[in-house]
């Protein structure tokens, strides 16, 4: 019988189910605009050529290895860094006595753009979001009594690279273990910064040849380190679809080959030393064919770009983890269901590693409870499921062969675009990647606002009262300080002449491209430079870059539709307008060293659809400086999202330049990660509505109207006179 036979044998079967309802309604589209049929055969399989080879072969859809996890399971890793060294050590002990194989350290974003612990721009993120770094001593802390010959360490960093890849090399000397001993990862993925998350310091042209020249010394120094990671998860999380996330991040690590190719690097000196980072979110299926069809088109566009000799140039190596952005702070404990679904689909899809999020992490970095669950997760899929029995379990799927076909096509057709551009530093220059995924995170969110598209406990089946969980809550003014005196030590103890002579050193060999910038940054952290004066000294010689704010229009109305919401806002926009005889001025801020601006562009998008006059302001503004640009727009409001726990020092500070600058007038509210127990503290700091996560756009665009109309009631003859000094 043919597909055609086989699926008209069924519609007949179930039209007398549907009682009349056409069958076509029950085929869904997905946001990769993939057409899900509700009935897959055998004879669907037909003319799907990634079929066509074992676990072990190329082009290595099956997995990597033939044996894959019946010899050897993925690596479980826990993403972790808990704002100072001494603390995240003591983590990293606890997990591995736990059952834990590998380590993964977030630091904090400080430490991502650059900065010193001391800087005055970083006042509220020292030890927020990660682990500080400074020196090389703070390094040797964060492993100590940890033998890294023996053990794989994963680092989630980019921006400041050099000197934090530079510090770990050294760490590892004085504890004995050289270089060529050392295994892991260093993410070392810039063109996603300038897309997604924005840790980037230095322009495109001058970190590619950063990314470059780390791949040159490790292919020589450091055959069992992995010299980047290619990271498609913080695309995802940015709001990329699946075909995004695909083409974006396969097309990034094309670019990085090509780069190091034209440098003269062998490719099969360093391409078998590549990894990929994907996220895992809730489209079960989807994304265990997701990895199916990386490691299928990787190694594809490898041979046709490259044609590399040995086989492990086209092998996709890959570690994955858990969404972030699928956690909900509603109903919490839903999380970890969520995460076990996810960590499923990512084995099932065949990652080498994984990180399973903690459940409270849409709230707060996670405590040793939710980590200890996080954790666990993965020992229980490892040792209880069978998921682990057998190579490949879910290949012949009629449903997950056809996702996999589907992805692949798609994913290859944006790919072949990118290559026509002219590769992806060129699209990222242009904003295509920055511009497409923006329009799929704001209608994604209208989906989710409007209830086409179902979170339990957010916007269905929500409790009517929420429990409260502990929460870890990081003494920002305390690490800060400590960090500062251990800075302050350091350079009283240093050879002054020793770090002035490295770091000339590193500024000529940043004007010299024979010359290899981590091999001069190694020898500054050996004389104990800081991570803040090697970019420095960098920035002296690259600049340093400052990303372009835009958003997308129409895509939250015209996705979220008419409703009853949208007519309340026009309600509460008209009383503004009638009230003041202005259009609302909202400046959206992001204040401090947090670069992911996802929630921001999406409020910017949607306010500006409701008829707002809406501002985005530059990323990484003090608060004094976001005061300075309030007022000389004009703003009514200013809106803060804060991703990254800064919101405590940040936000009284911003309250208190408004009011030195005599500008009371305008209204400051607040969204994002901010638990709710930090609430009452930034409403009698003066904060006049707070948006935590899962709080619907229209709800806040209602509300954030309404307050400013009452707020500019009472200050409406102050902001009269005010305009008018400042006018005169």
């Amino acid at each position: 019988m043919s597909k055609d036979e086989t699926k008209a044998d069924w519609a007949s079967t179930a039209a007398n189910e549907l009682c009349g309802k056409p069958l076509q309604d029950l085929t869904r589209q997905t946001p990769e605009q993939i057409d899900v049929e509700p009935l897959y055969t055998a004879a669907d399989l037909a003319g799907l050529d990634h079929l066509n080879s074992n676990p072990g072969q190329a082009p290595f859809t099956r997995g990597i290895r033939a044996t894959m996890y019946t010899n050897r399971p993925w690596t479980i890793r826990q993403y972790a860094g808990f704002s100072t060294a001494e603390e995240t050590n003591a983590f990293f002990k606890k997990a591995l006595s736990a059952g834990q194989k590998g380590l993964s350290v977030a630091f904090d974003l400080a430490t991502h753009r650059g900065f010193d612990s001391d800087h005055p721009r970083v006042k509220g993120d020292v030890g927020k979001a990660g682990v500080a770094i400074d020196t090389v001593e703070d390094m040797k802390r964060l492993f100590e009594d940890i033998p890294l010959d023996q053990m794989s360490v994963s680092m989630t960093m980019n921006g400041a690279v050099l000197p934090v890849l530079a510090s770990f090399i050294v760490a590892g000397e004085e504890q004995g273990v050289s270089q060529d001993r050392l295994s892991g990862t260093i993410q070392n993925d810039i063109l996603k910064e300038f897309m997604v998350r924005n840790t980037y310091i230095f322009p495109p042209d001058p970190s590619m040849r950063i990314i470059s020249d780390i791949i040159g010394h490790t292919a020589e120094h450091m055959p069992k380190f992995n010299s980047i990671s290619i990271s498609g998860y913080h695309m995802q999380e940015a709001g990329a679809n699946l075909v995004q996330e695909l083409a974006f991040t396969l097309a990034d690590g094309l670019e990085y080959v090509k780069a190091a190719t034209e440098k003269g690097l062998d490719v099969d000196k360093f391409a078998p030393r590549l990894s990929f980072f994907f996220c895992i979110g809730m489209n079960f299926f989807m994304e265990a064919a997701k990895l199916r069809a990386a490691r299928t088109l990787w190694a594809r566009w490898m041979e046709k770009l490259f044609n590399p000799s040995d086989e492990r140039s086209l092998m996709l190596r890959t570690h994955c983890q858990t969404s972030g952005a699928s956690l909900a702070e509603q109903d919490p404990y839903n999380n970890i269901i969520r995460t076990t679904i996810e960590a499923m689909a990512a084995t099932l899809g065949g990652t080498q590693s994984l990180h399973t999020n903690s459940f409270d992490e849409a709230i707060s970095l996670p405590t040793d409870f939710s980590a200890r669950i996080a954790r666990n997760t993965q020992l229980i899929l490892q040792h209880e499921t069978g998921i682990t029995d057998t190579v490949d379990p879910l290949a012949g799927s009629y449903y997950v062969e056809n996702l996999t076909a589907d992805l692949i096509q798609k994913a290859n057709a944006l790919i072949s675009e990118i290559q026509d551009m002219g590769g992806m530093t060129k699209a990222v220059q242009d904003g295509l990647p920055k511009r497409e995924i923006e329009k799929m995170a704001t209608a994604r969110q209208a989906r989710v606002d409007s209830g086409q598209d179902v979170i339990v406990g957010v916007n269905k089946f929500k409790l009517s009262d929420e429990e409260p969980i502990d929460i870890l809550d990081i003494d920002n003014d305390a690490v800060r300080a400590r960090q500062t005196e251990r800075l302050n030590e350091i350079r009283k103890r240093r050879d002054e002449d020793a770090v002035s002579d490295a770091l000339g050193k590193l500024k000529l060999a940043a004007k010299d491209e024979d010359k290899n910038l981590l091999a001069a940054t190694i020898d500054a952290m050996r004389a104990r430079a800081s991570v803040g004066e090697v970019s420095d000294a960098l920035e002296e010689i690259f600049g340093r870059f400052a990303g372009q704010t835009e958003t997308v229009k129409d895509i939250y109305k015209n996705t979220y539709g008419a409703a009853e919401e949208i007519d309340n806002i026009k309600a509460s926009l008209n009383a503004f307008i009638n009230t003041t005889s202005e259009t609302p001025v909202l400046y959206m801020a992001k204040l401090g060293q947090d670069g992911h601006d996802r929630g921001a562009k999406v409020i910017a998008s949607a306010f500006g659809d409701f008829g707002l006059d809406v501002r985005v302001g530059d990323l990484f503004q003090t608060p004094e400086e976001a005061a300075d640009t309030a007022i000389a727009m004009g703003a009514h409001i200013i809106g803060v999202s804060s991703l990254a726990a800064g919101h405590k020092t940040l936000l009284p500070e911003l309250i208190a330049a408004l009011k030195d600058k005599g500008a009371e007038d305008i209204l400051v509210i607040c969204g994002g990660i901010i638990p709710q127990q930090d609430y009452q503290f930034l409403y009698d700091a003066g904060v006049a509505a707070i948006f935590g996560p899962g709080t619907p756009v229209p709800d806040a665009a209602r509300e954030t109207l309404n307050k400013a109309t009452d707020h500019l009631k009472r200050m409406h003859n102050y902001r009269q006179d005010r305009l008018v000094t400042r006018r005169a």
